[in-house]
């Protein structure tokens, strides 16, 4: 049966019929849609992970267990999951193993633009590359064929286009292959000895899959009318090409991107007489060529960053922009902003009252490093607000140690916070930790965790108490403030900051868009009393503007939080009542 599928959705898709039974992964834009999909299927089991390291090493241990398994995350995500990687490459599996990574190129949610491809040479380890939809669903198939054919890991490698974009997908029936019996083997068991026995299978892995890639359909040559020029390409930019050229030029679309063949490239290139590769992000196919002492051009035409179109293809190879489609008038700028009524807003407007350094973490809150809050000075990795915030306190000393301080994500938290925590409990740095919880994974669309209460599915789970798991780890100094409440959570902070032990505040209001929320009714504004100070402008809500001189809130974005109504000192800001105290 043919169906308009995501990408994301085709993956999941593959997951079925490929009898996959186990998939656990953590949320990361662009790769989340697809454990979403997956859980739709009762046949699969489906988890979130505390964090992408967790959830490799969860579904590796069910494929150790016989059953077909799988993990999601996004590029970032990967460098969490790295770990386990480069192990479970040498230890190999039975049953097959695939891990879905979805990269970034244009950052579009992302602190970088790393290529993923650099991974899977590393770690030895092969990597398919759909182009689309249908190839999204059976190159995931092909993934878990290829594991248990050549005993390792698998990547599936997609890009934030093949994951948001929709193509036709001719779907089939679930084969579910037999559950294999778990048999001891010490060699799994990676001490020196067995490591070393186990790199030279490694690299004997990685020679067979050599000769795969030679004649696997996964990489072919579209041919072309006019030999003069050639294309080498895969994943999105072999669709740029194709709406470019149609088959005008020849084009070899790479669908396994390592092991890389050697024969066909060579083959490829005698064929054509010039030799163009096109890829988004670094010259991997590039390099390839040239080690095989292939004449090529590549990023001596296109560039090193972004993501690729049509149009920036047409125009690095100095055609005319004009003949590919583009939208003609220009897009109105619209910066991410946090929505109204988000909890977090009050919390980053105290932080900037009293000229805190703060040292942030990924999540919404990140926008808080936006005007005219502009409350956060930097942010590196997930968790790494904790342990930065710890080192640079001991660097500066005690006078920073009582104006920084470290913000991080219920979830994040989770997922690699309280090691950062510990740290600055175990090494006694006077540090503040705000731990940001909005009861859900807030960044990626709403996805459960640990702190919940709740699972994938939505049913009941254990939940961790965050005041107790930190007095647990040493922490004496722990409370709770509502960050809708300004003065209260003025005085935590203050309070805190002062203290001469490490110390954690947990900011503790539900996402303002969770279905189970209920809002107050919004604020008005008594425009003879507004003075157009434009003081409740500072906390930078949507909902609010100015005009004619006068604040003006827009009641369909309004939630009725209040922060706004507690900044005003003219009272202009009421409830609908009349009352503004």
């Amino acid at each position: 049966m043919k169906q308009l599928m995501l990408g994301n959705k085709a993956v999941a898709r593959g997951f079925y019929e490929a009898g996959c039974c186990i998939v656990s992964s953590y949320p990361g834009t662009p790769s989340t849609e697809i454990t979403e999909e997956a859980v739709k299927y009762d046949e699969i089991y489906c988890e979130w992970a505390p964090n992408e390291k967790v959830a490799l090493e969860a579904a590796h241990g069910a494929s150790l267990g016989g059953r077909r398994a799988a993990c999601c995350m996004k590029h970032v995500g990967l460098n969490v999951a790295a770990d386990p990687l480069f192990s479970i490459s040498y230890i190999g599996t039975d049953t097959g193993l695939v891990l879905l990574v979805a990269d970034d190129p244009g950052m579009h949610s992302s602190q970088n633009e790393q290529d993923s491809r650099h991974y899977a040479i590393a770690a030895k380890v092969p990597m398919l590359e759909p182009a689309d939809s249908q190839e999204a669903c059976d190159f995931t198939k092909q993934a878990f064929a290829l594991s248990e054919q050549f005993h390792t890991p698998v990547i599936v490698r997609m890009v934030m286009r093949i994951c948001h974009s929709q193509s036709v997908v001719d779907t089939c029936e679930r084969v579910v292959p037999p559950q294999r019996e778990y048999v001891k083997d010490q060699s799994r068991v990676m001490l020196p000895a067995q490591a070393r026995k186990a790199h030279i299978r490694v690299e004997q892995r990685t020679k067979d899959l050599i000769d795969f890639a030679e004649t696997s359909p996964l990489n072919r040559v579209d041919e072309g009318r006019d030999h003069s020029m050639g294309f080498i390409t895969s994943s999105t930019c072999y669709q740029y090409v194709k709406e470019l050229f149609g088959d005008t030029y020849p084009v070899l679309k790479i669908g396994m991107c390592n092991p890389l063949p050697v024969k066909k490239f060579q083959d490829f290139a005698a064929s054509v007489h010039r030799v163009i590769v096109v890829e988004e992000l670094d010259p991997i196919l590039e390099n390839h060529c040239r080690m095989l002492g292939i004449p090529v051009e590549g990023k001596s035409l296109f560039p090193m960053v972004g993501e690729f179109s049509q149009s920036l293809i047409a125009s690095c190879l100095g055609m005319d922009a004009k003949t590919t489609q583009a939208i003609a008038d220009p897009i109105p700028p619209r910066p991410p902003v946090m929505c109204a009524g988000c909890p977090h807003r009050g919390l980053f407007y105290t932080l900037k009252k009293n000229n805190c350094m703060v040292y942030g973490d990924i999540g919404c809150y990140t926008l808080g490093s936006f005007a005219p809050l502009n409350a956060m000075d930097l942010n590196v990795c997930m968790g790494a607000s904790l342990s930065g915030m710890h080192g640079f306190n001991k660097a500066r000393g005690p006078e920073y140690e009582h104006k920084t301080v470290g913000v991080i994500g219920d979830s994040t938290f989770v997922h690699s916070g309280m090691t950062g925590l510990a740290d600055i409990v175990y090494n006694n740095s006077a540090s503040t930790v705000i731990i940001l919880d909005n009861s859900i994974t807030g960044m990626t669309g709403h996805q459960q965790n640990p702190t919940t209460g709740y699972n994938i599915k939505g049913d009941p789970a254990a939940k961790i108490d965050l005041e107790a798991l930190c007095r647990a780890m040493g922490v004496r100094r722990v409370r709770v403030v509502d960050p809708y409440d300004l003065k209260a959570t003025d005085e935590a902070v203050k309070e805190e900051l002062a203290a001469d032990e490490p110390s954690v505040i947990i900011s503790r209001r539900p996402c303002a868009l969770l279905k189970n929320v209920r809002h107050q009714s919004p604020v008005q504004v008594d425009t003879d009393k507004c003075v157009g100070c434009k003081a409740c402008m500072q906390i930078g809500c949507p909902a609010i503007a100015v005009r004619d001189k006068k604040a003006r809130v827009d009641t369909t974005l309004c939630v009725g939080c209040d922060v706004c109504r507690q900044m005003c000192r003219f009272g202009a800001l009421v409830r609908p009542d009349g009352r503004n105290a």
